[in-house]
């Protein structure tokens, strides 16, 4: 059989190209949107509810309006719209009617000449309260209970989505199985503790239009739900946004401060301005839930997985938020990187009266990845087998179909778990280095953005870009894909320089405007690369068509015979027959002026038909595995990574510097979760909401991460390329978490894992006699 063709080479892509925006940003000059300032801007404050969940028998607001310097006050009754992320559970409104559902829920907005007048007329606001009772816990919102949360919970209960899956027999290969396992685990929630808080400005002017401007990670899906509620059609709303500060999720949602916003700049005529401060961001939240999930995994005496059987119980807070998609990832996220025969799930999602929980980085696939690997070690021991080894046996294949008829193209696990247990000599240490030092495998996969659109009318591609070149040669680039700090502006600038031939100086990526940008569904579920890069790829070889058509005019040469090159398109063969770039430019506008060029992206069909079959769909996937070296003091329960081998495939990495940074990054924040994040609660208070008390992972606590890039190109995605951007994170916790079962025989099912939770591991397996790598 020939070998096959080497993959091409590129003279940008697959490089490491710094990003667009740098320079902007390392100087301070980049523009947030807390950065802008517009003439007679209004400050505009939120008031709070102090109680978890309470009947609004009245709000009285005439000495608050009494004072001078404020322009406005509202109440929930003024726009009750009810809205939220996905289509079929509207149930946030932007300000609370009728009751509020957790400590923090919105009651009124105020927009003020300053701040102390804003902070006077909140304290003037008179709210009567009706406490109810709270729900705090997720197991007791199963059943049917004393003043639901929601009316729309299931049967009387606070149950916000349940999700039932069987495919197989379960129980029968369960029957015949040499070996299972069993783990119940929990996951505290966790928060994404991003930099730039939340920050909208809104301006209603006397042409009959607003204009939104918004630290927003879906731009789209935020100018949607303006309209739904303020009543305004969408094209008399115009919705910007500038430099993000990060997301991670936590801005994947349009908001409802965003609408509350909208609201008072439409009631005073004047421009207003809320600014979160940082505790404001812990109450609007939207992090990763709170998980009680038990795993079942059986296998043959080969190691051959035969099924796995799951359950999970998924704190959602006060709204639904991204929850019915969450609860369905909580389950099909177990698919890969695994055959998995026979297949069950039950999950439920429960309304409690705190903080709402949605998408965070890795949604819905971080916490069931954690148990399942945890499980794999549990039974690759059982059964005598290297954990490394049990995973090899059960790989999935390439161009394959899961069980649940998801569709897999390429997958390069099986490099990657080669070339991460090879470069850290994995085999040679895993029960052999000394007490208190281990190793631990992790692995996982993660789609390249879902394959159904969050909306399903009107019908229209997920991604669009358009090109604009004139005269002067400067490639404008429009499209509404939102760059949070992940690159993405740089690949998009990247991807049209690459196919033109062009320096890269010469694309400028506009700002998203929904005025001028076409519509792009937003930054979440890693579909960034995939489905922009899809869409710039082919609206640059349009743009590219018109010019090789003015260079063949020029040369008299078919334009099927011109290469591109840098600034030039020669002739095949002959290269001192060809056009400059800028030559071409001006015969091809000689014809109709400047030369414009759009291209768009639309997955294709794929998936069951059952109900749900869309969930976890993706036109391509991402494959992990990770190994993870600790070091514990076995007296205070300390533990530090020292190292981890991250072996990655996202098919062909575009921008090596980003994908880099973005596995570095997902390992921090892998850790976090991990080591001592979490969401402290007393009750229904939040205890710890903010960045003093929320413990985010220290710079000396990061280990030495190996970035190994392994993976072929994708048949689909642009130039090969596939997500980098969330899969990175799922394997750093298990990786680690079997680290230290390596170093002290200690298996945590509990996350976070401190410091505290490793001595009682620690004296309990001493209590029990269990000695471990020869100390008792």
């Amino acid at each position: 059989m020939a070998a096959a063709p080497p993959p091409p080479s590129y003279r940008l892509l697959g490089g490491r190209i710094p990003y667009v925006e740098g320079p902007l940003k390392v100087t301070g000059r980049a523009e947030y949107t807390d950065d802008i300032k517009r003439p007679g801007m209004l400050v505009g404050r939120l008031l709070r509810s102090p109680f978890a969940h309470a009947r609004i028998r009245s709000i009285d607001v005439s000495a608050a309006r009494e004072i001078p310097g404020v322009f406005a006050i509202l109440t929930g009754d003024r726009y009750p719209t009810p809205f939220g992320v996905l289509p079929i559970t509207h149930d946030e409104t932007a300000i609370a009617v009728d009751k509020a559902r957790y400590i923090g829920d919105i009651v009124a907005a105020v927009a003020a000449r300053d701040e102390r007048t804003a902070e006077r007329a909140m304290a003037a606001i008179r709210v009567d309260y009706e406490p109810l009772p709270e729900h705090t816990d997720p197991r007791s919102g199963l059943v049917k209970v004393v003043e639901p949360i929601h009316a729309r919970g299931l049967n009387g209960s606070n149950i916000q989505k349940e999700v039932v899956q069987h495919f197989g027999d379960v129980d029968a290969a369960f029957a015949q199985a040499a070996a299972s396992v069993r783990v119940r685990a929990n996951f505290a929630g966790v928060t994404h503790a991003f930099t730039e808080p939340m920050a909208t400005i809104a301006e209603s002017t006397p042409d009959g239009r607003l204009t939104v401007t918004s630290s927003t990670q879906v731009p789209h899906y935020l100018h949607r739900s303006l309209s739904e509620v303020l009543g305004i059609p969408m094209h008399r709303i115009r919705v910007i946004k500038p430099e993000v500060g990060g997301g991670f999720g936590g801005k994947s949602d349009p908001l409802p401060h965003e609408i509350a916003c909208a609201a008072l700049a439409l009631e005073t005529g004047r421009p207003v301005k809320v600014l979160f401060d940082r505790e404001d961001v812990f109450l609007t939240n939207h992090g990763r839930h709170p998980t009680q999930n038990e795993i079942r995994i059986a296998a043959d005496a080969d190691g051959h997985l035969l099924a796995y059987d799951l359950e999970a119980v998924i704190e959602g807070g006060a709204w639904s938020s991204f929850g019915t998609v969450t609860t369905y990832y909580n389950g099909v996220f177990a698919m890969g990187p695994y055959r998995v025969p026979n297949f069950r799930y039950r999950g439920r999602r429960v309304y409690t009266n705190r903080p709402p929980n949605g998408a965070m980085r890795a949604h819905g696939g971080t916490n069931v990845r954690y148990a399942i690997e945890v499980a794999l070690d549990e039974l690759a021991e059982q059964l005598k087998i290297d954990p490394a080894e049990l995973r090899r046996r059960n790989a999935l294949a390439p161009h394959s179909t899961t069980i649940s008829q998801f569709r897999i193209t390429s997958t390069s696990f099986l490099q990657c778990l080669d070339a991460s247990t090879g470069r850290s000599g994995f085999a040679e240490k895993l029960r052999r280095l000394p007490y208190g030092h281990g190793v631990g495998l992790g692995c996982g996969f993660y789609i390249s953005g879902s394959n159904s659109p969050i909306h399903f009318t009107p019908k229209m591609p997920q991604c669009t870009v358009h090109l604009k070149v004139d005269m002067d040669g400067g490639i404008a680039v429009h499209c509404m894909q939102a760059d949070i700090g992940q690159g993405s502006n740089t690949l998009l600038a990247a991807i049209v320089a690459e196919v033109l031939g062009v320096d890269l100086v010469r694309v400028h990526v506009q700002r998203v405007d929904s005025d001028v940008s076409p519509v792009d569904l937003g930054s979440y579920s890693s579909r960034v690369t995939f489905m922009m890069g899809n869409a710039a790829r082919q609206a640059a070889e349009r743009l590219r068509d018109q010019l090789l058509a003015a260079a063949a005019e020029i040369t008299g040469y078919p334009a099927d015979q011109f290469v591109v090159g840098l600034e030039r398109y020669e002739v095949a063969h002959r290269p001192n027959v060809g056009v400059t770039f800028e030559a071409a430019l001006e015969k091809a506008m000689e014809r109709g002026g400047a030369l414009l060029a759009s291209g768009s992206y639309t997955t294709p069909p794929m998936g069951g038909t059952y109900k749900g079959a869309r969930a976890g769909t993706s036109p391509a996937y991402s494959f992990a595995a990770y190994v993870a070296q600790v070091e514990v003091d076995v007296e205070t329960g300390v533990y530090h990574v020292e190292k981890v081998w991250a072996a990655f495939d996202c098919g062909r990495p575009l921008n090596r510097l980003a994908v880099e940074g973005q596995i570095e990054g997902s390992i921090h924040m892998g850790l976090g979760q991990l080591m001592g994040e979490s969401m402290n609660y007393r009750g229904a208070r939040l205890l710890n909401p903010s960045l003093l008390e929320y413990k985010i992972p220290m710079p000396q606590q990061m280990p030495e991460v190996e970035v190994l890039l392994v993976g072929e190109d994708d048949p689909e995605g642009p130039f090969g390329a596939k997500e980098a951007g969330e899969g990175p994170l799922v394997a750093t916790l298990p990786a680690v978490a079997n680290a230290l079962y390596d170093a002290i025989g200690v298996r945590f099912y509990d996350l976070p894992i401190t410091p505290d939770k490793v001595v009682r591991g620690i004296e309990r397996r001493r209590t029990e006699g269990r000695g471990w790598k020869g100390v008792d």
